[in-house]
């Protein structure tokens, strides 16, 4: 697998998102209701901005190291604590305080570990040696 296959693969994952996501969402509505779809639209929404944040912190973190590998700062990484601390503080108060249903946002949070191993899958059926 060469970098540009790996760089398809990591760029289709929000496609599978969206898929597993419009897939789901009416499931989730006729077994559990209005507050749980929401819930996990938000879960799901949640998914993809953090693969987003993952996806930026590893390029950042590779950029710095590969282009000067002794001026990486302290401030890069700090930088990038505080955007995933954002990111679990503002999942706890909006869990915390709406009426939305934990469970299904977990289970829409769950939606980019489906769209790995989807991603996974659709790899190794069309994987040509």
């Amino acid at each position: 697998m060469t970098p540009a296959d790996f760089d398809r693969a990591i760029s289709r994952i929000p496609s599978w998102m969206a898929v597993i996501t419009l897939i789901g969402a009416p499931i989730v509505f006729r077994k559990a209701g209005a507050g749980a779809m929401s819930g996990f639209l938000l879960g799901a929404a949640a998914a993809w901005l953090n693969l987003r944040l993952i996806e930026r912190a590893v390029n950042r973190i590779v950029r710095l190291a590969a282009a000067q590998p002794e001026r990486v700062r302290v401030k890069s990484g700090v930088r990038v604590f505080a955007e995933f601390a954002a990111f679990a503080a503002l999942a706890f108060v909006i869990l915390s305080f709406t009426g939305f249903s934990l469970k299904a946002a977990m289970l829409g949070f769950f939606v980019c570990p489906a769209a790995a191993i989807a991603e996974i899958i659709y790899e190794l059926f069309t994987y040509d040696s």
